[in-house]
């Protein structure tokens, strides 16, 4: 992958998550007043009474207006695990990586490197790139007579190294929203759970009767909220050290194919 191909994929995904955002909480807003709070969930066809009994719409819908900026931490979440598991399935390139790194070692041993690189086209995956990026270096340095050995392993290093720096950050990308669901769901909620406690309490102070409906509303309000918060965080906490945990696999696989093959190099260069 060249750096103005990175350029304009990452310019793509800038693009592509701000518009996940957006896109994801209209859709909220618009479930949260036409689905939520359709009459037909409420004693009376009323929206500011109670949500007729066992009605889980009308009493998520009685959370308030925080409901739907949680809704889209949820929303935004599911969408973004399926960006993160179809984008390292593609890194991931075709069949086990364990399989294509002995293959591929199989044929530096035998000194077969365009057919390595067939290997690496064939492969399709963020190792198969890196790889392929260290042969050509590797073929090259191979018809050198003029650098040092010492030069020459070098050379191959710092080819690994540079291709790999292009390939990692595709593999991370989008990680940031996930830790940063984890950390705002709990704060969002939270926000929620105050504004409804804050109505519970006014509703207790009334004068005389304390006013039921206010009261029960408020309760709600605190319990949808905090219900809804800790649910987007849980989940998001899940799918990031899930994806964590991936990317470091990959990264370690990247890194010790490309010490297999640099220790190739080097014993072909003694033997020469």
């Amino acid at each position: 992958m060249s750096k103005q191909g990175s350029a304009l994929k990452d310019a793509f995904a800038n693009v592509f998550a701000t518009s996940a955002i957006l896109i994801a909480f209209v859709v909220c807003f618009i479930l949260f007043k036409q689905v939520m709070g359709n009459p037909v969930n409420f004693e009376g066809g009323n929206p500011a009474g109670h949500p007729l009994e066992g009605n889980y719409l009308g009493i998520v819908y009685k959370g308030g207006y925080i409901v739907p900026v949680l809704m889209t931490c949820v929303l935004v979440l599911i969408i973004f695990l399926f960006e993160r598991a179809i984008t390292l399935s593609r890194a991931k390139g075709k069949g086990r990586l364990n399989t294509f790194v002995r293959n591929l070692q199989t044929l530096l041993t035998e000194d077969r490197i365009e057919e390595a690189m067939e290997a690496c086209d064939k492969q399709k995956g963020s190792l198969a790139n890196v790889m392929k990026a260290g042969l050509a270096r590797y073929r090259d340095l191979q018809k050198d007579k003029e650098l040092e050995k010492d030069q020459k392993i070098l050379s191959i290093q710092k080819s690994f190294e540079e291709a790999t720096a292009l390939e990692l950050p595709m593999l991370s990308r989008n990680m940031v929203i996930f830790s940063t669901l984890a950390s705002i769901s709990v704060l969002i909620g939270l926000i929620g759970t105050v504004l409804g406690m804050i109505r519970a309490f006014a509703a207790l102070a009334q004068a005389g009767a304390p006013d039921a409906l206010a009261l029960a509303t408020g309760i709600s309000e605190a319990l949808v909220n905090t219900a809804l918060g800790i649910t987007g965080s849980t989940l998001a906490i899940i799918a990031f050290n899930y994806f964590s945990s991936t990317i470091d696999a990959y990264t370690f696989k990247i890194d010790e194919a490309g010490f297999s093959l640099t220790q190739s190099f080097a014993a072909s260069l003694k033997s020469n």
